[in-house]
């Protein structure tokens, strides 16, 4: 056999398969819908870029690993994560739609890091870096980031950054 990296929409290949089994998670009960739940430590595969302009939450933890956390981020226009660092975590924050302006710095009075970032960008924030990001569109901001560690505790979900706040202090 010979190797296909893509499904070829017409059968001029007879040896290929046209379709491909599709296993889904019990999290994706319909195309048009994701129920959103921590999976835990167990085999997960989602849409990412689907989940993320689904996620209607500041933030939704997805998965939570030992050294790994996925959370979901909507952030309303003119909002923003706030100024946070994080002594022992990298992270990873990836735009699915939405435009937004990223600041980084080694103080939170020494910002010297800026850039635009819009959908499909991805931005990296190594540990101990503060960093913002603010909604510099007229629609809410959709991303999701990567920690690692993991820096929210298991099933967090947050609906708005004043409950995040509120929940997370060290943060903020």
């Amino acid at each position: 056999m010979y190797y296909a990296p893509f499904m070829y929409v017409y059968p001029a290949y007879p040896a290929v398969p046209l379709t491909f089994r599709t296993i889904r998670n019990e999290q994706m009960q319909d195309a048009n819908h994701l129920q959103l739940n921590d999976a835990g430590k167990q085999p997960f595969v989602v849409n990412i870029e689907e989940a993320s302009v689904q996620n209607q939450n500041y933030r939704t933890a997805i998965w939570t690993g030992d050294r790994l956390q996925v959370t979901l981020m909507s952030i309303p226009p003119g909002g923003d994560i706030g100024l946070e660092v994080h002594p022992d975590t990298d992270q990873f924050l990836r735009i699915e739609k939405g435009q937004g302006l990223v600041q980084m710095g080694p103080r939170e009075d020494q910002l010297t890091f800026q850039r635009t970032v819009g959908d499909d960008d991805a931005i990296m924030v190594p540990r101990g870096t503060w960093h913002n990001l603010t909604n510099m569109g007229a629609e809410p901001l959709k991303l999701y980031s990567i920690y690692a560690p993991p820096e929210h505790p298991f099933g967090t979900v947050h609906t708005t950054k004043q409950e995040a706040m509120m929940t997370e202090r060290k943060h903020y």
